[in-house]
């Protein structure tokens, strides 16, 4: 097996290395999922390249693996053993009622490993994103004209709910106070959470507070460096989506939180890894902390916050809705909202907008049944 060569960066753009690298990690992903499909599929490859973002390309990739594994496994379609094994010939054969009897098996389907059997259920939503890849795939080989015809026409619909029947699920005001309190005090952790919130309080709770400020995505969030910030501007930098730069300003709670950080508890420079010196947030190892690590530190605060067990904590991007609907609801311009959270369509933004955190329960509170029953007696 070859090594794994060393990367290194020439970077004469203006863009930190961190994120530079994290776009090659991706690219690399890719590259290694187009080396385990078909030849056939590179005029597919080529179009994800010139026309989505790089981790939606990871995601087409993905999901296109996964149904030729899928042809392999669990039908008679191909006699490939590999998914790169399968042949033109062999996908021209392929129907619409194939995949949609895919898209039916993607639903619910269990996975047998050594030592367990692993149950998948999947959404709505991820089922349309899967009929979604295997559809652009087909008519992609159609325009190459490796395709004679194109058979997408021919998938059944999935209902996806609309947006207002989804629950939008966010902290309320009085949840992100308790969630703050517990980050400040330490209070509601384990003996075990203690001891590392003694460690990591002071950076736990800037990350708290920058995701429930700017309703920042993870990779926003993790990709943050010291050198992003400006403090005598008040203002500090991040790189979005479709390749964009942001500036955002800062308010006092932020600038609060993050001196107290920065000097007060992040580790001095001989303690951090090599390559790991202008990251933001650290691990106590000293390296960049993991989206993992991020996610994991925002579901054990919300779960204090929401008075549930670890599990059912939220996740960072519950806490980019969170921003969302408290900025909605102090009255701010829905517009406004959409530029702070880098909403491509407004219609993303208005889901917030027509969520009323306590509308329930201020319809239920006139309805006290038993309590005016026993007033009467």
């Amino acid at each position: 097996m070859a090594e794994e060569k060393t990367v290194k960066l020439h970077n004469r753009s203006d863009k930190p290395d961190n994120i530079i690298l994290k776009e090659h990690e991706i690219v690399s992903r890719c590259e290694e999922l187009q080396r385990q499909l078909p030849s056939f599929m590179r005029g597919f490859f080529a179009y994800l390249r010139g026309n989505v973002l790089p981790m939606s390309r990871l995601a087409y990739l993905t999901d296109i693996r996964f149904f030729c594994q899928y042809l392999i496994n669990e039908t008679d379609l191909t006699e490939a053993r590999e998914t790169r094994e399968i042949k033109l010939d062999e996908f021209r054969n392929i129907r619409a009622a194939d995949v949609n009897l895919f898209i039916d098996y993607c639903r619910s389907y269990r996975v047998e490993k050594e030592n367990e059997i692993v149950v998948f259920e999947n959404t709505n939503k991820t089922l349309a994103r899967k009929k979604s890849s295997v559809s652009v795939l087909f008519k992609q080989l159609y325009r190459d004209e490796l395709l004679d015809k194109n058979i997408t026409d021919g998938f059944d619909p999935i209902r996806v709910p609309k947006p207002g029947e989804r629950e939008i699920k966010a902290l309320q005001d009085d949840e992100v106070m308790i969630m703050l309190d517990a980050v400040t005090t330490g209070a509601s952790l384990t003996p075990k959470e203690h001891q590392y919130w003694e460690k990591t309080r002071k950076r736990d709770k800037a990350i708290l507070i920058l995701f429930l400020t700017y309703g920042l995505r993870l990779f926003e969030l993790q990709q943050l460096n010291v050198s992003s910030f400006n403090f005598n501007r008040g203002e500090f930098k991040i790189y979005r989506k479709r390749d964009k730069e942001a500036i955002m300003p800062m308010n006092k709670s932020v600038t609060e939180v993050l001196r107290d950080y920065l000097d007060n508890e992040r580790p001095s420079d001989e303690k951090i890894k090599e390559g790991h010196h202008d990251a933001l947030f650290l691990s106590l190892q000293g390296r960049r902390m993991t989206e993992r690590a991020i996610r994991d530190l925002v579901k054990k605060y919300t779960s204090i916050g929401l008075a549930t067990s670890r599990k059912g904590g939220y996740s960072p991007h519950k806490l980019r809705a969170t921003a969302a609907t408290s900025l909605i609801g102090r009255g701010n311009s829905i517009f406004d909202v959409q530029e702070l959270l880098d909403h491509e369509q407004v219609t993303t933004t208005q889901l917030y907008a027509s969520h009323k955190m306590n509308v329930k329960r201020d319809l239920v509170s006139d309805m006290e049944w038993e309590l005016e029953r026993k007033e009467r007696d």
